[in-house]
């Protein structure tokens, strides 16, 4: 069985047959930002989550206008295809993915297996960065229908509506405030938001490689935690950096039509006054 939606994924063959094609834009965002200047594959630019994506004051995106800008200085207009890959099985691809599709462009894939399968491949990696001349980037109103802010949260939580916490399961019971191995950081309580099934974004992925698990592997994680394609579902982990690649096999690789993005997350709720929490 495939993917609802093959189309926004590309292999690392495709790719490797493709880097001049001058129609793609290839996007590495990863967490850890030294990793573009240490190699990335031909052709790609890099976009940090956090220095590029981010308010510079504000927690919040880059403004409309902002996001235009970062657009039409790394060449892609509104016709590009913009395939992300990056470190951790995708995690920042698949952020990067949601907040180009938040702006409206529609045309955005992920490399499956991300920076590790190219890596294990040996396929060919540079440390020059390239230019590309500028564009005219008009990015559209921001889709709100793919993200989740805290009062919607709340009241899908009080409606017993399904939310998928993929955060580690020390970190859902509250007995970690952060992902292992992180540093002790961005909120005062631990635990849950009411309701939520615990399903890491780690069981969607193959760890061998990174690549996304079968359609039939998947349906069983999720719908085997009762997240059906019937219902509104929410996601989130810390900052939505993980529940952007849950976001991103919910709404594509299964096909549910209404999934959203909680990005705000526990580093928001664990510090909200009066939230409710389970542990």
């Amino acid at each position: 069985m495939t993917y609802a939606h093959p189309e926004y994924l590309v292999e690392t063959e495709w790719l490797a047959a493709n880097l001049d094609n001058p129609t793609i834009r290839i996007v590495e965002s990863d967490e850890d930002p030294l990793l573009y200047a240490i190699g990335h594959i031909p052709g790609a630019v890099q976009v940090d989550w956090f220095s590029t994506l981010q308010h510079p004051l504000r927690r919040d995106f880059l403004t409309r206008e902002q996001f235009e800008d970062v657009a039409s200085k790394l060449g892609i207009t509104n016709s590009t295809t913009v395939i992300f890959y990056g470190d951790k099985s995708n995690w920042f691809a698949c952020y990067a993915l949601w907040i180009f599709e938040y702006y409206g462009h529609k045309n955005v894939k992920i490399l499956n297996g991300g920076r590790i399968k190219w890596e294990q491949e040996k396929r060919p990696l540079v440390k020059e960065a390239p230019s590309y001349a500028k564009t005219t980037y008009r990015a559209k109103e921001a889709d709100k229908s793919i993200r989740a802010f805290r009062d919607e949260v709340l009241a899908h939580s009080n409606a017993r509506k399904p939310l998928v916490d993929v955060r580690s399961a020390k970190e859902y019971t509250g007995e970690m405030l952060h992902m292992p191995n992180y540093p002790q950081e961005g909120a005062t309580r631990g635990g849950h938001i009411p309701g939520a099934a615990s399903i890491p974004w780690s069981q969607a992925v193959n760890e061998s490689d990174a690549t996304f698990k079968t359609t039939g592997e998947l349906t069983a994680l999720y719908e085997g935690k009762n997240i059906k394609p019937d219902s509104e579902v929410i996601a989130y982990c810390r900052i939505g950096e993980r529940s952007s690649l849950t976001w991103f096999v919910l709404k594509y690789l299964l096909g549910y039509p209404q999934v959203k993005n909680y990005d705000g997350s526990w580093t928001e709720w664990g510090n909200l006054v009066d939230a409710p929490i389970e542990k």
